[in-house]
């Protein structure tokens, strides 16, 4: 143990000191892979708990789900812990058949017994994740109930009616939440009651590839890879993620050797490192959308006519063209292009600038000039011109827009507990449907401050409307598919008028790498590290 750790530091800190001091490494270990990304939000590790998209990859490359995405097309849905399911004649019950033979890092057999208490676990915690349950009917009263394992390969969960299977398996069988956590060594180290929430902040208790070695807020996570892992073993025994904020020094450490991979280069960048014959590029659309998050508690954003009047300040076609090329498109819905109900790209994005009418619907809606209130966002390289872009278009309405700049963790911790006004945020959904998006962005089952929804974009701004939580229940509940479609359609067309937030643009991810590694998997929906290979 002390060996691995001295091994682990060592890397840790071969790594951080390339960063820092600009000196090129011959080249990163044959067997490990060094990845520089942002990973300021990471939090936790808790599945119940995560809903970056930082944690939400980490988890998925360190715990197996019920279900998996292919990798090579994600249409498909593949077994992962489980061999197999079956829907009940009547849709209202799935049954999964669990591999045999599955055990923990601990040694202790991880079976339909440990997956089911692991689901009534994020029910009963009530965090976040929880929302991925609750919204199909599973309470803390009924959870045990109906989320059952008969047996040691069997895991029943009866729902309260009929969904569409399809997006069950997305929305559950292939979510961070569906994962086995080892419940013996949870229950020995919870913390009044907690179920080992807190233990989970820093440690990973599940069946996977690899297992998180380390992590070291701000600085780096390492994973390890699970020699004892039931299935086919990764080809690398270790991955390094490195925090590197800045997309530049990002660049000078690919283009040196002393990286791997690089997660977070600006447009320019990306030009750039094309041209590189050393170094490969892949562009995927990702289910992801980034949009100015509107605090409905100010009475301001409150007012759908302002909010109508702030989807007119910005020049969406200029930024594309700008400081958002390459890293996105055009998209003013939150659901993302191909989903099942989605707006076309033409007519998912209706606004351009038009300061004219911006100031005449904020006139209308009573606003004085010289109105205030604060922007606030995180450090991603394009947030800031964005904010800036914002600001001088606001400017010329009377709006007085103050731009406060902090770390991501920082910003998602103000924006979940509504201490804001208005922020640059990103949400992405692992369900290609548009009920993904609805159900968050539109839907928002109880607005009360104590309820602490935050795993719902609407409950963290504050908006909550009967119309359209009824709109999307009804949606959800639809059998047939094209009526279900053309309710998600008009829904989105409606939003435009009198929806919750500005939506800007849907995320191209833009991974680069060293030729000297292949293998890189990024489906959108989900990255594989389990395919690299140097």
């Amino acid at each position: 143990m002390k060996l691995r750790n001295r091994l682990l530091s060592s890397l840790a800190a071969l790594t951080a000191a390339s960063a820092l001091s600009g000196v090129a490494l011959a080249a990163t270990p044959k067997d490990a892979l060094v990845m520089a990304w942002n990973i300021d939000a990471i939090s936790t590790f808790d599945p119940a708990q995560i809903g970056e998209v930082v944690t939400i990859e980490l988890i998925a490359n360190t715990c197996d789900r019920l279900m998996e995405y292919d990798p090579a097309d994600p249409a498909n849905i593949l077994p992962g812990m489980a061999e197999s399911y079956s829907v009940s004649e009547d849709g209202k019950t799935l049954t999964f058949k669990i591999r045999e033979g599955l055990k923990f890092p601990s040694g202790n057999a991880a079976t339909a017994a440990e997956m089911a208490w692991s689901l009534q676990r994020v029910v009963k915690i009530g965090l976040g994740a929880s929302a991925a349950l609750t919204e199909y009917g599973f309470t803390k009263e009924n959870v045990e109930s109906r989320i059952t394992a008969p047996d040691a390969t069997t895991l029943v969960l009866e729902f309260d009616q009929a969904y569409p299977t399809s997006l069950l398996l997305q929305a559950i069988a292939v979510y961070p939440i569906a994962i086995a956590l080892d419940r013996q060594v949870l229950e020995a180290n919870q913390v009044d009651g907690d179920l080992g929430n807190k233990y989970l902040a820093t440690r990973t208790e599940c069946v996977g590839p690899y297992k998180l070695a380390r992590w070291n807020p701000g600085e780096v996570v390492i994973l390890e890879r699970n020699e004892d892992y039931w299935g086919e073993k990764p080809p690398l025994k270790t991955i390094v993620v490195r925090h590197v904020a800045e997309a530049a020094t990002q660049r000078l450490m690919l283009e040196k050797g002393d990286l791997d991979i690089a997660r977070d280069l600006t447009p320019e960048d990306i030009e750039a490192v094309r041209a590189n014959p050393d170094i490969s590029v892949k562009t995927t659309p990702k289910p992801q959308i980034t949009y100015l998050a509107l605090n409905h508690g100010n009475p301001l954003f409150a007012d759908p006519k302002v909010r109508l009047a702030l989807r007119y300040l910005l020049d969406y076609d200029a930024m594309m063209g700008s400081f958002l090329k390459n890293i996105g498109i055009k998209r003013q819905t939150p659901v993302q292009v191909g989903a099942f109900g989605a707006l076309d790209e033409a007519e998912g994005a209706p606004f351009t600038l038009d300061i004219a009418k911006a100031k005449a619907l904020l006139e209308e809606a009573g606003i004085q000039p010289g109105t205030k209130f604060s922007l606030i966002l995180g450090t991603h390289p394009y947030s800031m011109p964005l904010a800036q872009h914002f600001q001088q278009n606001a400017a010329q309405v009377g709006l007085d827009v103050t731009v406060e700049r902090m770390a991501n963790a920082q910003l998602f911790a103000k924006v979940r507990g509504r201490e804001f006004d208005m922020g640059i945020m990103s949400w992405q959904t692992s369900v290609n449907d548009a009920h993904g998006m609805a159900s968050r962005h539109f839907y928002n089952p109880d607005n009360a401050f104590e309820k602490k929804l935050t795993q719902y974009p609407s409950w963290r701004s504050a908006y909550f409307s009967e119309d359209y939580n009824a709109r999307v229940l009804a949606a959800l509940a639809e059998r047939d598919p094209a009526k279900r479609e053309e309710m998600y359609l008009q829904m989105q067309r409606d939003q435009f008028q009198d929806g919750p937030q500005v939506y800007i643009f849907q995320t191209t991810q833009n991974v680069a790498w060293r030729k000297s590694i292949s293998g890189w998997t990024d489906i959108g929906l989900r990255a594989f590290y389990g395919n690299i290979s140097k």
